[in-house]
């Protein structure tokens, strides 16, 4: 491993339909916004031949053409598929989104991926949401590697960077993250920087110079023997105790020198396994150069450590109806079973599907089974139907190059899936299977729009259909409390961007308004009210008197309604008139138009006439009756109270409950965790957390979570209720 210069040019790198799983490699590329991982792609892509000296592809274009927001706010908001041929083997880059506001997107990266490739800047180092994926990676024992960029930094040191990742990701064995390759450094600048030319590979000792634009090999002088030989017996001793051969370390303790070609298969083993985590170097060439720095290594590493999808453990599938099914792994030859994992819009094709095949062979104009994913509450409806597919292609930048078939293990874009979304199955029409969805973040941060003129009211409701389709971790509701179009978003940014679609893409322009929370009103006191409801007009009239008492009741109960009418003063067919009447003005609110809640309504009187009264004058009266008894007491607001739990690092549980208290939140205890967390739990008011998806954030930098759920309505406040009682004045 490493001590290969390939010479692809030209078409050898363009990666076409892979024939067996064995032949394919699908990796992640994971790491904070900024760290360099798309133009890392793109170095990749140029070294192994699938695009020309200027990185560009045969349009034209760059394999970073994915989106014109991507561009727009210089950096990756979406996942995006980069497939390039690297010495007979189809390695898929999937390159991974940063910001936290896209997890949903990250998350689908790792799920298409067998292996992740960390991405470490040496200017900014390892920031909080970069060691939560990573935990996320090894709870379910993904192989992982990292590669460390932005060596020409004023601030950049290999070695102190390594000691850093060791720290943060070896847990009880800093020796499991180990370096490959040493940095080469050139001659001393004006500026006093020593610029990285080229790598030294320690289980090789052979020096590759990149100082050129082209990899060159050469010998260890004298002088830098010393070194490597420091780092490299740390290098095998840790490889050999990944070792599955027991009797290696005894033997190279007792002075034996084990063979290079040794070496090279237990790392490849251990990094396959998830146990051992190389660390190597990147440069991408700034001069048109023919290979960045390190990329060689990186692809090699790639095609012989990284797992094949035949070793990836095998996902739950089951049938639609919930029947365990029992699959070969990742059987070209066996029953269709792929995920889709990522949605987009073209505007000449139309809806374009990302899917990963775990199982079977997928076809171009195949019929399939599109079996729905259960995320209804997110306006993501669940899927049972046939559809027909389109085109299969492999995406490059902006390029779609058609392919002929999908094996079991690979990536494929697919064309016309016009039912299917982000985390459907698609499984043979004669025998429909689902797979288990992955975990999607809950979006915590509300977006209240209204359509900004007439023409875009027209249009809201399917570009908002549309929108949702794309991203599974946006949910759209319809509040009828409120009466608002709300969009769920994972965070501000996560909010820029779906603006911005609905806007280019759909064509629709929307405005964003207060988000409001929904109140609820109840009685502070017993109360009496009488409704009288009487109409002659010459003919049929109106006629109906009731008489009711209102009290408060203990917050849950709702509205209770009880008849106490003796004497048939109200006829008995006319006493659920009465009760639809003041049920109706309760769900009406009378002061603010919120609901009313936490009443017991009590009929105790009435008069009716014999040919006058209806249902319709005893509703209306029963509704006058609640008003009139409304404006004999004090009418309070009641304001929702969500439970929150806060898991974040221990160094930020202070300032973490210190913030929700004053949030006027109710702190109800704390619970240790694994890996130096607490989970805080509390009562809060939701009016005080409409933003708290973003403040956490910034208060955490990153490291934070939360959930949270209706827990009950509360009185609010007096200082706060005649605020909101100005502001509705003022509004009316």
């Amino acid at each position: 491993m490493g001590d290969k210069a390939n010479a692809h040019t030209g078409a050898a790198g363009r990666a076409t339909a892979a024939d067996h799983p064995a032949s394919v490699r699908n990796v992640g590329l994971v790491g904070h916004s900024g760290s360099g991982k798309t133009t890392l792609v793109e170095a990749l892509a140029l070294t192994a031949g699938a695009v020309n000296r200027a990185g560009r592809v045969e349009d034209g274009g760059t394999v970073s053409d994915y989106d014109e927001i991507e561009h727009r706010q210089h950096r990756s908001v979406q996942l995006s598929l980069v497939p390039v041929d690297w010495d007979g083997v189809k390695i898929n880059l999937l390159d991974t989104p940063g910001y936290a506001d896209f997890v949903g997107e990250l998350r689908a990266g790792l799920r298409a991926a067998d292996a992740a490739l960390f991405v470490i800047s040496a200017s900014d180092g390892v920031d909080g949401s970069t060691r939560m994926v990573w935990d996320e990676c090894a709870a379910v024992g993904m192989p992982r590697a990292l590669v460390i960029t932005h060596l020409d930094g004023s601030r950049a040191d290999f070695d102190e960077m390594t000691r850093v990742c060791a720290d943060a990701f070896g847990g009880d064995d800093p020796d499991a993250v180990l370096p490959l390759y040493l940095p080469l450094h050139g001659a001393h600048g004006s500026d006093g920087h020593t610029p990285v030319t080229g790598l030294t590979g320690l289980l090789t000792q052979k020096l590759f110079d990149y100082s050129s634009g082209e990899r060159k090999e050469s010998e260890p002088g004298p002088d830098q023997q010393p070194l490597i030989d420091e780092a490299r017996n740390r290098l095998i001793e840790g490889i050999i105790a990944e070792s599955e051969d027991e009797t290696l370390m005894d033997r190279y303790l007792g002075g034996e020198e084990i063979e290079l070609g040794t070496l090279i298969k237990d790392l490849e083993r251990a990094v396959a396994r998830g146990t051992f985590f190389p660390v190597l170097a990147a440069a991408p060439a700034t001069d048109g150069g023919r290979q960045g720095l390190g990329t060689v290594e990186l692809l090699e590493l790639v095609k012989g450590g990284f797992p094949t999808p035949l070793e990836r453990e095998a996902l739950a599938v089951t049938t639609p109806d919930g029947k365990p099914r029992e699959l070969a792994l990742c059987d070209p030859d066996g029953p269709l079973v792929a995920e889709v994992v990522k949605t987009s819009s073209d505007p000449y094709v139309g809806r374009v599907s990302l899917v990963r095949v775990f199982s079977g062979t997928l076809h171009p104009d195949d019929t399939v089974h599109v079996s729905g994913h259960g995320l209804a509450d997110r306006g993501h409806e669940d899927h049972d139907v046939d559809e027909r597919i389109g085109a299969l292609s492999a995406p490059f930048g902006k390029q779609q190059r058609s392919l002929s078939h999908c094996i079991a293990g690979d990536l494929a874009s697919v064309a016309k899936l016009n039912r299917a979304e982000t985390g459907d199955t698609l499984s043979a029409k004669d025998d429909p299977l689902l797979m288990q969805p992955w975990e999607m973040p809950d979006p915590l941060l509300p977006l209240a729009i209204q359509a900004h003129s007439k023409a875009d009211e027209d249009k809201l409701s399917q570009g908002l259909a549309r929108l949702v389709a794309e991203d599974p971790t946006m949910r759209l509701e319809q509040n009828q409390d409120t009466h608002q179009v709300v969009l769920w978003c994972l965070g501000e940014a996560h909010a820029d961007v779906a603006l911005e679609r609905l806007r280019s893409r759909y064509g629709v322009q929307v405005d964003v308004v207060p988000y409001k929370v929904s109140l609820r009103e109840t009685f502070a006191g017993r109360s009496a009210g009488r409704g009288r409801h009487v109409k002659q007009s010459g003919g049929h009239g109106q006629y109906a008197i009731c008489e009711i008492e209102v009290e408060p009741l203990p917050g849950g109960s709702g509205v209770e309604f009880v008849d106490k009418v003796v004497g048939g003063a109200v006829p008995r067919q006319f006493i659920p008139s009465v009760e639809k009447g003041v049920r109706a003005q309760a769900a009406r609110g009378v002061a603010l138009g919120h609901p009313i809640v936490d009443i017991r309504i009590t009929l105790l009187d009435g008069k009716a006439h014999s040919v006058d009264s209806s249902d319709a004058a005893f509703q209306t009266a029963g509704a006058l009756a609640l008003r009139e008894a409304a404006a004999g007491t004090t009418i309070h607001l009641l304001e929702p109270v969500a439970e929150v739990s806060v898991l974040v690092g221990d160094d930020y549980v202070g300032a973490v409950m210190s913030d929700l208290s004053g949030r006027r939140g109710r702190v109800l205890g704390t619970e240790q965790t694994s890996g130096g967390r607490t989970l805080v739990r509390a009562e809060v008011p939701e009016i005080e957390i409409g933003r708290y998806a973003v403040d956490l954030r910034s208060l955490s930098h990153g490291t934070a979570r939360f959930s949270r759920s209706y827990a009950r309505h509360e009185p609010m406040p007096p200082q706060l209720a005649a605020k909101v009682r100005q502001q509705a004045q003022e509004a009316s």
